[in-house]
Order: C-alpha cells, then structure tokens, then sequence
C-alpha cells in the first residue's frame, strides 16, 4: 500500500459548513480559504492527478466578490458563499474548457454555463477547477480518462472508483471541501464510497441537466458531494431546483435538506423502519464490506430503527437491463460528435469524402470503452434486435420500480452496501468489462428507477483497511428522507 499523508489541521481539514460561518464572520476571508486548496492542489495533484484543469485566476476572483460583500455588510449569497469547489468536467463552463475527458473535445470552450453552474456562482462559490473522470463518465474506476489516471489518496496505488473519481479523490485529499459529480449508474455514490465521503444522487428530474453532456438521458443525474452530510445537503439545496431548460426537471420545491440533516444529526431514528434488501447479500461480496454493513445495522437498531427484511427480486436481472439501456442511449447521444461541428476533426485534408472524416475522427477521438458501448448501444437499437433487447430491459426497468415500490410500502428508507468491494488496484479490472460492470452491481436498480441514494462513510474493511460506504435509498422526491438517515448514521459513528 502507498500511502499519502490526508489532511488533519488547518483550513483544507475544516468543513465546508464551518468555512462558510468563518469567512461570513470575518474570522477569515474567501481569498485566504480558495488559496488555501489551490496551494493544496498545487503541492497534491501530482502525484493524485484529480484536476483536469485548475482556474486559480478565476476561483480567486470569485472569492474577491464574496469578500467585498462580506465587508459592505451584505447578506451572503447562500449558506456555502465563499467555500470553493471542485467540479466534474462533464458540466460546461464558459471560463474554462469542458472535455468530458476525451480526446474528442480537447480544449472545447463552451458559450454558456450548465445550470448547475449558473446556481453555484450566484451562490458566492468560487470553482477550483474541472476533476478528472472516465471519458463520457463511461467507467468504474476514472482509469477510461483520455488524460490521466486519478489515484486514491487512501492508497496511491489503487482506484478512487468511477466515473467521478477525479472529485471524490480531490474531497477525500483536502483538494476541496464540496464538489459536484453526475450520477448514471453509481459515479457519484461508488466513488464516494471508495474514498470515505459522502455522494449523492438525487431523484432524477430534482436537479437539472441542462449543460450536462449527455451519457445517458434517461439515467444521468447531477448531485453532490462533500466530506459529510450537512455540507452535502447545503450544496444540494443550492443546486436543486426546477430548470425550464431542462425538459426533465420536475417542478416541484427544493425540499429543506440541511434541516433533515440537523434533524438527524442527534442520532434519534425511533420510528424510522429501515429496509435491507435480500438480494445485496450476494456471494462475492467482501467479507470486509459485509462486515461493516452488518456493523451499520447494529448500529441502526440501537438508534432506535426498526430493520425489515424486504425482497427485491427483479434486481437479479438488473445488470443486463441496465446495460443495454445505457448503452443504446450512449450510441444515440455520442452521435452528435460527428466531427463536422465541433470537437476532434481528422482525415480532413480534401480528399477524403464526408462519411470518411467521420469516421477518422470518432476512430481518433474514442477511447476504448465508449467505442465498446457505442457499438453494443448500436447492435441493441437495430432493427431485428429492438424488441428482443432494448424493449425487453425496459420491461425489467419497470419491474425493478415496482419492487421498490412494494418495498416503500413497508419501510422509509432502504440501506445496504454501495459497492460489494473496497478499492481494487489499478490496472486490475482494466481488461475485465464485465467484472468492472459488475462492480456497480448495487448502485444501478436507483438509475433505473429514479430514485435518490446517499453513500455515506461505513468505516474501514477489516481485511483491506479501506474505506467502506453504506448506501441508503429513498422514495422519489423524498430525498430529505437520505440526510435524516444519513446524518443519524453518521452521529452514531
């Protein structure tokens, strides 16, 4: 194990909650925290290699505006104004480039901001900079990049999961104190379970997309991020809400999540029924992670809960569904880059027809696992195989959505693992497809289904001495529901 010293003292070790009451008290300014993670990342990164591309000028500035209201007496922008973030770069930016780590965007600066971002630099937060991911967020390990590999800082050599590695890695190494990831089958909620922080995916529709590039339409979702579950709530309360550009968003209010968390935060969960689900007890599970998850149910009935047992049969079929699903919609949404308007263009040079430059440029500008998914989504959407397979997942989808619903009938929130494993070593899975698939096993049935889910900190396997995450799931639109619970387990801890 290569080890890296995590921060213990100073500004990068304190909580975003606690940085914002600082810097709005006077104590500190937002100048003198952002320096304090640019220097952090400076001194950091490579040897993590989270940052795709760092904006200090930019960040700095950000943090300028904030303390100017802070000294005109100004009311802040929102509870986080002035504590900077790390932000996944599948989100456009209009001051920095967005290239979804993939050769096919290299240097691509977009003429707008996502709504995502729009949100956050009202709210007085300055943005560090773009974090490495899987190309397209295509992956479980942040090992698909087309630039670098993100390493965990719990043990350099292995994995921080995926897609979203780059900014669970720059939160677990005080890179940042909050950040933003997407969520299309457990790039949010895996990541953070391998590296001891907290992710969430929010119920679909709850956070928009809009300047989000697209993986998947009907799965991909924005959530946050952070090093605990008050400040994970506070930046979801700032990004969520409806978004008429978004023609998923559901317009419904952004729920009071921070007041679910300080709610939970004194351990009480009497009268709470917690599900666990029969079929996340599956053979090959560590015997580590099982530990802990049999530890966090002990630790549940003593707060109080009350723990039933709920079947979810159509969850054995959810690999393939989600696949196939995923897949198709990948081949239709990465058809757009065509290398005719915008991104990597090759094989131009005047004698080669239309048909032919595109061809050179998706060839070029691909990596090899959106290649495979693009052709598989293909295969699955022709004519003759349709119906034998895309209608088919669709099917179990609804299945997989009616077992949660039955299974809501009799309890308030599910919990169990987040992933059936600890951080695997890099280069191990990265010839295996199908056990790298396999790895997102316990995050997809949320995907399919819309439903929100929290990975929260679970303690270390006993076997690998690596961070475990405890996921918890929650009915639609009920996210508040994540934060009790998850603050509750987090205070028992």
């Amino acid at each position: 194990m290569t080890e890296y010293t995590l921060p213990s003292e100073g500004i990068v070790s304190l909580p975003a909650h606690v940085l914002a009451q600082k810097i709005q008290s006077g104590e500190l300014t937002s100048r003198e925290v952002t320096q304090a993670f640019l220097d952090r990342i400076a001194e950091t990164d490579n040897e993590l290699g989270a940052f795709l591309h760092v904006g200090a000028e930019e960040a700095l500035a950000a943090a300028d505006a904030v303390d100017a209201q802070v000294a005109a007496g100004k009311p802040p922008a929102s509870k986080l104004a002035g504590v900077p973030l790390a932000l996944k770069d599948l989100l456009v930016t209009t001051d920095a480039p967005t290239t979804a780590a993939s050769k096919m965007l290299e240097g691509y600066r977009s003429p707008y901001d996502a709504t995502v971002v729009r949100k956050l630099r009202e709210a007085g937060i300055p943005i560090l900079g773009k974090t490495n991911l899987d190309e397209f967020a295509m992956g479980s390990s942040t090992e698909n990049s087309a630039y670098q590999v993100t390493r965990n800082p719990h043990d350099l050599e292995r994995v921080p999961g995926g897609s979203g590695g780059g900014t669970a890695a720059a939160l677990a190494s005080g890179q940042a104190p909050i950040g933003i990831g997407t969520d299309t089958g457990g790039s949010i909620r895996q990541p953070a379970s391998l590296t001891g922080t907290v992710g969430v995916k929010p119920t679909y529709g709850g956070v928009s997309r809009y300047g989000v590039i697209a993986c998947a339409s009907s799965l991909d979702q924005v959530g946050p991020c952070a090093n605990n579950v008050l400040d994970t709530a506070l930046l979801h309360e700032i990004i969520g809400g409806h978004d008429e550009f978004d023609a998923t968003s559901v317009d419904t209010p952004v729920q009071e999540l921070a007041a679910a968390a300080e709610q939970g935060a004194s351990g009480d969960l009497s009268g709470v029924k917690i599900g666990r689900v029969k079929q996340f007890s599956r053979p090959g599970t560590q015997p580590g992670v099982t530990e802990r998850i049999d530890a966090a149910f002990a630790q549940f009935e003593r707060q109080g809960a009350e723990i039933v047992e709920v079947d979810c049969p159509s969850f054995d079929d959810v690999m393939g569904a989600y696949y196939i699903i995923q897949m198709s919609e990948v081949s239709s949404n990465l058809a757009r880059f065509d290398g005719m308007r915008y991104g990597l263009r090759t094989g131009d040079d005047g004698k080669h027809s239309a048909e032919e430059v595109m061809a050179s440029s998706r060839g070029d500008g691909f990596g090899p696992e959106v290649k495979r998914r693009i052709i598989l989504g293909t295969y699955a959407l022709s004519v003759g195989y349709y119906d034998a397979y895309y209608l088919q997942a669709q099917r179990v989808r609804t299945l997989i959505a009616q077992d949660f619903r039955r299974a809501f009938e009799k309890v308030d929130v599910i919990a169990g693992p987040a992933v059936p494993q600890t951080a695997f070593k890099i280069g191990e899975k990265v010839d295996d497809p199908l056990a790298m698939y396999n790895f997102d096993l316990f995050t997809l049935p949320l995907n399919l289904a819309g439903l929100p889910g929290m990975s929260v900190p679970a303690g270390t396997a006993s076997d690998t001495g690596l961070p475990v995450g405890l996921q918890i799931i929650a009915p639609a639109f009920e996210d508040e529901r994540l934060y009790r619970v998850g603050a509750a387990f987090e205070a028992g801890r």
